[in-house]
């Protein structure tokens, strides 16, 4: 394997597993937050707004994974 071939095995390594945790997380998130609005409505608006919040971080770190897999194929 040459090291072209061994960067772009790596950058899609880095982003396919790194996509993955914050997408398991963020449905879980939203499914959580859900069943919360369901049992008690009243509390909506402080449910989405940490439910978003949280959702933002945990996006955060999928941007992390797309930079260093954008990091290790170009540089």
């Amino acid at each position: 394997m040459n090291e072209e071939a061994a960067r772009l095995f790596a950058a899609a390594l880095a982003i396919g597993i790194g996509g993955l945790g914050p997408g398991l997380g963020i449905g879980i998130l939203a499914s959580k937050a859900m069943e919360a609005i369901g049992r008690n409505p009243e509390a909506a608006g402080k449910v989405q707004v940490s439910m978003l919040i949280a959702m933002g971080f945990t996006e955060a770190i999928a941007i992390y994974a797309l930079v260093i897999a954008l990091i290790i194929k170009f540089v």
